[in-house]
């Protein structure tokens, strides 16, 4: 398994989010990734190496240009609003809804902030732009390595990226490393590319930026959004718009499932994954399924999680696997980590 590694995703450390009404410390935080890097490590499962800086443009291939200059100097403007603001992560605290009109950029900062946001549980930190830029960098080199001829890798960032859409972060998501690692395969060659997302939470960046095009599939497995973030994207009912229509597959699940409920969905995801038949497959590797993650109520055990990755191995397919969410931290590691080594050593 060759891995990219975010060697500056700590610059992005939030010291708050906004959670059901209240200032907690964040949930997405460095050691996530630390952990995940030393287990990794630990069992000597492959090469770890730093990626290559892609451009702007590639950027551009998912993100407007509007929202990457927004994110780009979102700090240096905070900043300069008053000098005090160092101090502080930035947040949103007003939405255009509908009705409103988005397409005129505000001059004022907050309500540019609000433009491109969807939550309140997302800081933006002096580190923000560095730690996504490179997290971006890492998914692209892991794409770009599967076309070269490995069979797997792994983009091992942070913060994570498949809430991001084209012109919007929020669910602790600037830059969506899948979305970017998928079309830099179309980009590079290939013909159909499948994104599967195991995150507890919808991809809804990822379904957005994909909804109406036939080269990319979008699956998904999470949790019913009726009850769970992002609330207002992942029903079985969106199946593709336009030359979309039929290559978006939302498979929620209710609260409390089971892990042979959840393996179930994972099965009718590999289904079609076959009958897509992609030239490569890009995995949103969250974790937080597991049972004693605290933002989620699924009861996946980590014996569970070797049991993703042979199947995904089962799929015969190049894989890119990105990191996303996960937030038992003491145990972050095992769980990653026992996802690919179970696809590494799946006959």
């Amino acid at each position: 398994m060759l891995t990219f590694y975010n060697e500056h995703h700590a610059q992005h450390r939030g010291r708050h989010e906004m959670f059901r009404g209240a200032l907690v410390p964040c949930f997405e935080k460095p050691e996530r990734v630390d952990m995940v890097l030393a287990e990794f490590e630990r069992r000597g499962l492959g090469k770890v190496v730093t990626p290559h800086g892609v451009s702007l443009v590639s950027l551009e291939r998912i993100h407007t240009p509007r929202y990457l200059h927004f994110l780009r100097n979102a700090w240096s403007e905070w900043v300069a609003l008053d000098e005090a603001n160092a101090d502080k992560d930035a947040f949103p605290s007003v939405w255009p809804i509908r009705g409103m009109r988005t397409d005129i950029e505000p001059d004022n900062f907050a309500a540019r902030m609000g433009l491109y946001s969807m939550d309140s549980g997302t800081p933006l930190t002096a580190g923000t732009w560095i730690a996504a830029k490179t997290g971006a960098d890492c998914a692209v080199n892991a794409a770009h390595a599967l076309r070269l001829g490995e069979r797997g890798t792994f983009a091992l960032t942070r913060p994570p990226g498949h809430h991001a859409g084209a012109d919007f972060f929020g669910g602790y998501c600037f830059l969506n490393n899948a979305a970017l690692a998928a079309q830099h395969l179309l980009d590079d060659g290939a013909r159909k590319v499948a994104i599967l997302d195991i995150d507890y939470h919808h991809g809804n960046g990822t379904q957005s930026i994909f909804y109406g095009r036939n080269d990319v599939l979008f699956i998904s497995i999470h949790a019913d959004p009726r009850a769970e973030y992002p609330f207002y994207l992942g029903h079985a009912s969106e199946t593709g718009d336009g030359e979309g229509m039929g290559y978006n597959m939302n498979l929620p699940l209710t609260a409390g499932s089971t892990p042979a409920q959840w393996f179930l969905a994972l099965e009718s995801a590999c289904i079609k994954l076959a009958s897509f038949a992609p030239d490569a497959l890009v995995v949103s590797l969250g974790v937080d399924t597991f049972a004693g993650d605290p933002l989620s109520s699924f009861a996946l055990q980590s014996s569970d999680f070797l049991r993703i990755g042979e199947r995904i191995a089962h799929t015969g397919l190049p894989t890119a696997f990105v990191f996303e969410g996960g937030y038992a931290v003491n145990e972050i590691g095992i769980n990653v980590v026992n996802v690919l080594e179970g696809f590494e050593t799946a006959n």
